[in-house]
């Protein structure tokens, strides 16, 4: 996609094209529609709430009578960073929308007359997609830990140096998780059909390899991306927290390699 503009003295220059042409067009799309809008404010709104209730659910157990429950001083920062197993799915349902929404409107059509390329065309909405999530994933941690705080009081632990960390550790989760299903969505072409994946994929499918009594279930969802995702944030896996990132960076390319293949191979 490119503009040619003509100068003053009659020459020719051509203004814009190629993958930086592509990129402002992306990011363009993005954010002249209301659900990217609506999708990020309903994922700080959530947070905020899930984090009250994670928070509350502490201190009632560390208070009550029942010694069993009790967590006691937890991490502020962590309440956030737990509270992302639901929150994730809201970001998700507009990196999803990305892709599907197109293809449910037929402006994918459009799209492709502009940038032919396949894969630039997908890497464009990555760069713009991860350029978005991972600064929404800090806000989110920062919202979560604002909120958690407060209510946890004493018995929350607050240092400036986690909360840092996990509030950038929560921002790269988001943005690899988005890329992730972005090549779902270029494979699957289908917005209902890419998000009960994701939601499978994310949540269902580890929750129950880790419940199946086995340890190679457990290995098995360790390997996945939620649980490599959560390992690299939480830092208590079987690997380093850098494996955990790195797993979950590979399913991204993976997938977005995948996207790629279809889009080459299929028609609009």
């Amino acid at each position: 996609m490119a503009a040619t503009v003509r100068t003053g003295s009659g020459g020719v220059v051509r203004a814009g094209g190629g993958l930086r042409g592509a990129v402002a067009a992306e990011w363009t799309k993005l954010w002249s529609v209301r659900s990217t809008w609506w999708g990020l404010a309903c994922a700080a709104v959530l947070m905020g709430l899930m984090c009250l209730i994670l928070a509350s659910s502490t201190v009632s157990n560390n208070t009550n009578e029942v010694a069993s429950d009790d967590q006691g001083v937890v991490s502020v920062s962590g309440v956030a960073i737990a509270a992302l197993d639901m929150v994730q799915f809201v970001v998700v349902a507009v990196a999803i929308l990305v892709i599907t929404g197109e293809y449910a409107t037929g402006s994918i059509r459009s799209t492709l007359q502009w940038v032919p390329r396949r894969g630039r065309m997908l890497a464009a909405k990555a760069g713009v997609l991860a350029g978005v999530m991972l600064p929404a994933g800090v806000v989110l941690g920062v919202v979560g830990t604002a909120v958690a705080g407060p209510v946890l009081g004493g018995w929350g632990r607050f240092r400036s140096v986690v909360f840092a960390d996990d509030a950038l550790q929560s921002g790269v989760y988001l943005a690899l998780v988005c890329l992730l299903v972005l090549g779902l969505g270029a494979m699957l072409r289908s917005t209902a059909g890419t998000l009960t994946t994701a939601f499978l994929f994310l949540l269902v499918l580890p929750m129950l390899l880790e419940n199946a009594g086995s340890s190679v279930g457990r290995h098995a969802a360790d390997a996945l991306p939620s649980g490599a995702g959560r390992h690299f944030m939480n830092g208590d896996g079987p690997y380093p927290a850098g494996v955990g990132a790195a797993i979950l960076a590979a399913w991204a390319v993976a997938a977005l390699w995948g996207g790629v293949v279809v889009l080459r191979r299929r028609d609009a």
